[in-house]
């Protein structure tokens, strides 16, 4: 029997550790099994199997983006290409965040909510220490904003030390610039020049492939233990009961990303089935869903855009590592949503200057955004405070953040590939795939 399952597909093998994960979380909380069981002996597999994808994520993201630049081999092609990938991720983003901002004014998720929760959120706000970090976190980075100026957010993308930056996930911006600044540099130099170099990262990219390939190996493992844990760490579930409103808002806005503006804005450039391009990024899909994390699922993001929808090494090199780390749609459209459930929940009524300031906010706000598990609820404490709506708010939100991370960083994958392979059709890099996608 073990046999059979290792011959099953990857994708189902991760599938399985998730229902797995959500059976364990659902018995443990139902038969109070203490919480040290999970958290002190199954969770740290879960963080293991994170830190693993992370390992990879910035070598990869440098590698990828040089060889990417260098294979297009044309200044002026290279600047097409990356106008078109920033143009379509703004357009994207915009789009997500105004639909938000549009669902949550039709169904208004806070307009009902019992007073008698308000003092709920008052008391679990005072009390909840990763909350209480999370918005020191935020608060830090919105004094150094206005300490430093707005145009702070320009100077950081540039490292002081370049190792320094390969050394911490976030600041992966960094990366991004230095990666591409080589890459620029090495189109320039002659071909002789460079070519020591190219055939060093060219063996370099083997080697990743070849350790995330060993890394996906316990990815069922590690979903396990990542779904278990969170379903154990939720406790507040008078609180989830209280926001479904809220939370059924934000899933409807993802859906609606998913099955209709992506498709809408996938079939007018690139002529693939849909339904085919959504089974084609399938593992990404799980992995996402289970690490909460874009820069985490990365490696395989590129691997399916390559191997099942022929995206071009070039085009999946610059774009998707780029996307990973400035394209945030599925957190984008959350922001908006819960910003203004927030101040509907404190009857605070919000005009279209004042939400016109979200859009822009929460715009820049998906640029700047980590692409690490609940990176968004830090971003969400800047938002909330261009419109000035009460912080207090957060802790209405936080109970089922968990469980909506989940669902926008499959969004925020889907939109990155989805650009990628609207990019590589423009410009004529959407090669035959290498499988068949039933």
């Amino acid at each position: 029997m073990f046999s059979d399952f290792k011959k099953l597909p990857l994708h189902f093998k991760i599938l399985v550790g998730i229902i797995i994960g959500i059976m364990w979380g659902i018995f443990s909380v139902a038969l109070h099994w203490p919480e040290e069981i999970t958290l002190h002996y199954i969770k740290p597999f879960g963080e293991i199997f994170i830190r693993l994808l992370k390992m990879v994520a910035v070598p990869l993201v440098m590698v990828s983006l040089v060889l990417g630049i260098i294979s297009v081999q044309d200044i002026r092609s290279l600047s097409r290409i990356g106008g078109k990938t920033i143009g379509m991720y703004l357009f994207t983003t915009v789009i997500a965040i105004s639909l938000g901002l549009l669902l949550v004014n039709i169904i208004k998720p806070g307009k009902n909510v019992d007073p008698g929760t308000l003092t709920q959120v008052e008391k679990v706000n005072e009390s909840d220490e990763a909350l209480k970090e999370k918005k020191d976190t935020a608060h830090k980075q919105q004094e150094a904003m206005k300490k430093d100026g707005p145009l702070q957010t320009l100077v950081d993308i540039v490292p002081e030390n370049v190792f320094s930056a390969f050394s911490n996930n976030s600041s992966m911006l960094q990366v991004v610039f230095f990666a591409m600044l080589m890459g620029v540099a090495m189109v320039m130099l002659p071909s002789q020049t460079i070519q020591p170099i190219q055939t060093f990262f060219n063996a370099f990219n083997e080697v990743l492939i070849k350790i995330i390939h060993i890394i996906m190996y316990f990815s069922p493992f590690g979903a396990f233990a990542l779904i278990a844990s969170v379903i154990v760490e939720i406790k507040s579930f008078d609180l989830l009961y209280a926001v479904l409103a809220y939370t059924g808002t934000v899933l409807f806005g993802l859906l609606l990303l998913i099955f209709v503006v992506y498709p809408a804005f996938f079939m007018s450039i690139a002529k693939i089935n849909y339904k085919k391009f959504f089974l084609a990024i399938r593992e990404a899909h799980i992995l996402a869903f289970s690490t909460r994390s874009s820069s985490a699922t990365l490696p395989v993001t590129m691997e399916k855009a390559e191997n099942n929808l022929g995206v071009s090494k070039e085009v999946s090199g610059f774009v998707l590592p780029l996307g990973a780390t400035i394209n945030m749609d599925g957190t984008s459209l959350y922001q908006a949503v819960a910003a203004v459930f927030i101040a509907q929940v404190y009857g605070q009524g919000l005009d279209f200057s004042e939400q016109l300031m979200i859009l822009l906010t929460a715009l820049l706000a998906s640029i700047g955004t980590a692409g690490v598990p609940s990176a968004g609820i830090v971003m969400l404490v800047i938002v909330l405070s261009s419109a000035g709506i009460p912080e207090a708010g957060l802790a209405l939100i936080y109970a089922p953040d968990q469980i909506l991370d989940m669902f926008r960083t499959v969004v925020n994958v889907t939109g990155d590939v989805t650009v990628a392979t609207s990019v590589a059709a423009s410009e004529g890099h959407l090669n035959e795939p290498m499988e068949n996608i039933e």
